[in-house]
């Protein structure tokens, strides 16, 4: 190795230095001593701690409330996945279309993203339990007499519908990226070859499209999945605990109960299924960017 590549590795390293730092204190170490913890019967508050073994992780198991709001959070995510990049994707395709003052669109389309997830639910707890109540009664429309937040099955359709509203911009600036990065010869050459409309969509763009697809995926899965803010602020997990996700669950287990070992485990358990969701579905993307 010659001294310029020492060189260049040296200040390399060193430029990588401060991050590598923040990283492992910020991230690293609360990680291995949050594992540490689900070994403890700790309770968050007194100096002892007792090792207890593989107790807390048996707790989990056992746990049918972390299970239903574990399954609960299985509807929300698919749900939300599914129509945020939809809706995402459509409103990226029309806003690269040419349309007049799209550039406008995409900045109001975006906006909602900008508005932290506590003052969103508050936001949209106002919107469901007074707005859209008074317009439901002044038009009689039987759907929104009653606040959609004091119902079990409409409450969670509340959470999907705020969460669609804050993410799909930020979505759609991601499939807006991959729309403009997309060959103008291939288009071209699929116009010439007769390829218009949906045929053209389905085997010429959407295959050129698959890594921000990739992307958006990855991104709406990990957050949706994590989410607590809104749910704290929109229903608090209410009516009768019905919309109550997994991040509400594990939070009232560790900090409210005072198990924070069981909490730590449940924790745990979650980190380990949003990983390997998440790694699957990049790893079919992955495979079908390279077919692509």
């Amino acid at each position: 190795m010659n001294k310029q590549k020492k060189e260049d590795i040296i200040c390399g390293f060193m430029f990588a230095l401060p991050a590598l730092i923040v990283f492992t204190l910020v991230v690293i170490v609360p990680f291995i001593y949050g594992f540490y913890l689900t070994f403890t019967d700790w309770n968050g508050v007194r100096t002892q701690k007792t090792i207890v073994g593989f107790a807390n992780y048996l707790s989990t198991f056992k746990d049918s409330q972390f299970w239903l709001s574990m399954w609960l959070t299985l509807r929300y995510v698919f749900c939300s996945v599914i129509l945020v990049n939809v809706l995402a994707f459509f409103l990226a395709y029309l806003l690269t279309s040419g349309m007049k003052a799209q550039n406008f669109f995409r900045t109001g389309f975006f906006t909602p993203n900008l508005i932290g997830g506590v003052v969103l639910g508050f936001i949209w707890q106002f919107i469901f339990s007074r707005v859209l109540v008074a317009f439901g009664k002044q038009m009689e429309l039987t759907a929104f007499i009653q606040s959609w937040l004091s119902d079990p099955n409409k409450a969670f359709w509340a959470m999907v519908i705020v969460t669609v509203w804050q993410l799909s911009g930020y979505m759609m600036l991601i499939y807006i990226a991959g729309f403009t990065g997309l060959s103008k010869d291939v288009l071209e050459a699929a116009s010439i070859d007769g390829a218009t409309g949906f045929t053209r969509m389905k085997n010429i763009i959407m295959p050129l499209m698959v890594p921000s697809i990739v992307i958006c995926l990855f991104l709406t899965l990990s957050r949706t999945f994590m989410v607590y803010d809104i749910n704290l602020t929109l229903t608090g997990g209410e009516p009768y605990g019905t919309t109550r996700l997994v991040a509400m669950h594990v939070y009232e287990k560790a900090f409210t109960s005072r198990e924070y070992g069981i909490g730590q485990s449940e924790a745990l358990v979650l980190f380990v299924i949003v990983a390997v969701i998440s790694g699957i579905q990049v790893s079919l993307g992955r495979k079908k960017e390279v077919a692509a």
